[in-house]
C-alpha cells in the first residue's frame, strides 16, 4: 500500500526560533534633558563622595619629604579629624560643588548631542562611537569647567594644609588667585587636564556603552534597573582609574601651589619619575578607586532616573 511520504528539511529553521526583529528604534535623549539631569546628578554625587577626594588629593600633594607627613589613608583621615574635626574632610567642598554641577551637565549634554548624531538607523550606538563621544565630552568639560575649578580646589586644599591659610572662603580665594596670577592662574595644568578628562570619559562611556549594548541585545529600548546601571557604572569607573591615574597625579601637581617648580606637563612627569620613581604615578590610587567607582555608579544611576522623570514631564521629538 502506497503512503505519501513528506520530506522534511533537516536544516529547516522553525519560525518560533527565528531571530526576533528589532524592537523599534531606540529612544534618543534630548541634550537639554541631559544637561539638567547631569547637573542634578553631579551635585548629589559630590556631596556624598567628597571626603575620599580630599584624602586622595592630600596624599598626592604629600610629596616625598623627610619624612612624609602622612603614613597612609588612615593616618591622613586621623590627622585631619584631629586637627579640624570631621568637617575638616569637607574643606574645599564649596569650590568642587560649584564645579561638579556644570561639569556633569556639560559632560552628559555633549555626550548625548554627539551620540544622537552618530547612532545607526535603529538608534544604536556602538562601542567605538561611544568612545569617541565620551572623548569629545571629556575634552569639552575639561576646557569649560574642570581645569579652572580643579585648579581652585587643589589650591584651596593645599592652602588649608599650610601653617597660615590665606584664603578666607571660596570667592575670596578666587579673587586672590586672579589678582596675583591672572586668569591664567585658574588654568594651570590645562594640557594634563584635557588628557585626563578626555581619556577618563572615553574609557567610561566606552565601557558603559559596551555593557549596555550587551545587556539590551536586539532590543535597544530594553529597560535597565538602577542596580544594574550602578554596577555597570562602577565597572566603568574602575577601568578609568587604572587607565589614567598617572595623568591624574600629574594634573594635581600642576595645579598645586608648588606648580611653579615645573616648566610644563612633560617636565612635571619627568621630575616625578626622576625623583620619586614610577610608583609615585599611582599615589592615591586606592582612595581614588573607591571614590571613582562610587562616583560613577551614583552619577549614572541618578542621571538615568532623572531622565526617566523628565521624559514624562518634558515631551520632545
Amino acid at each position: 500500500m502506497s503512503q505519501n511520504v513528506r520530506y522534511v528539511n533537516p536544516f529547516h529553521r522553525p519560525r518560533a526560533l527565528a531571530a526576533a526583529a528589532p524592537a523599534g528604534k531606540a529612544k534618543l535623549t534630548h541634550p537639554g534633558k541631559a544637561i539638567l539631569a547631569g547637573g542634578i546628578a553631579g551635585g548629589i554625587e559630590i556631596c556624598i563622595t567628597f571626603p575620599t577626594e580630599y584624602v586622595k588629593t592630600q596624599l598626592q600633594l604629600d610629596e616625598r619629604a623627610s619624612p612624609p607627613r602622612y603614613r597612609g589613608i588612615g593616618d591622613c583621615v586621623t590627622q585631619t579629624v584631629r586637627s579640624h574635626g570631621v568637617m575638616g574632610l569637607y574643606r574645599g567642598l564649596s569650590s568642587l560643588l560649584y564645579g561638579s554641577i556644570p561639569k556633569s551637565a556639560v559632560r552628559f549634554g555633549v555626550f548625548e548631542f554627539l551620540s544622537n548624531q552618530m547612532r545607526d538607523e535603529s538608534g544604536r550606538l556602538d562601542s567605538g562611537r561611544g568612545l569617541m563621544c565620551g572623548l569629545g565630552a571629556g575634552v569639552m568639560e575639561a576646557v569649560l569647567v574642570v581645569c579652572p575649578m580643579e585648579t581652585i580646589k587643589v589650591k584651596f586644599i593645599h592652602d588649608q594644609s599650610s601653617t597660615n591659610p590665606k584664603y578666607r572662603g571660596f570667592f575670596h580665594g578666587v579673587r586672590e588667585i586672579i589678582r596675583t596670577q591672572g586668569i591664567r592662574g585658574t588654568y594651570q595644568g590645562l594640557t594634563a587636564t584635557v588628557l585626563k578628562q578626555g581619556s577618563n570619559q572615553a574609557i567610561r562611556f566606552f565601557v558603559m556603552t559596551s555593557l549596555k549594548n550587551w545587556y539590551k541585545g536586539d532590543n535597544p529600548n530594553k529597560a535597565i534597573n538602577p542596580v544594574l546601571t550602578g554596577t555597570f557604572g562602577a565597572i566603568a569607573g574602575a577601568a578609568s582609574v587604572f587607565g589614567n591615574t598617572p595623568l591624574d597625579v600629574i594634573k594635581t601637581r600642576m595645579q598645586g601651589l608648588e606648580a611653579h617648580k615645573y616648566k610644563n606637563t612633560l617636565d612635571c612627569a619627568v621630575q616625578i619619575m626622576k625623583h620619586e620613581g614610577p610608583a609615585a604615578f599611582y599615589k592615591g590610587t586606592v582612595p581614588r578607586l573607591g571614590r571613582v567607582c562610587l562616583d560613577v555608579a551614583i552619577v549614572f544611576i541618578i542621571y538615568e532616573e532623572v531622565v526617566k522623570v523628565l521624559n514624562k514631564v518634558w515631551k520632545t521629538e
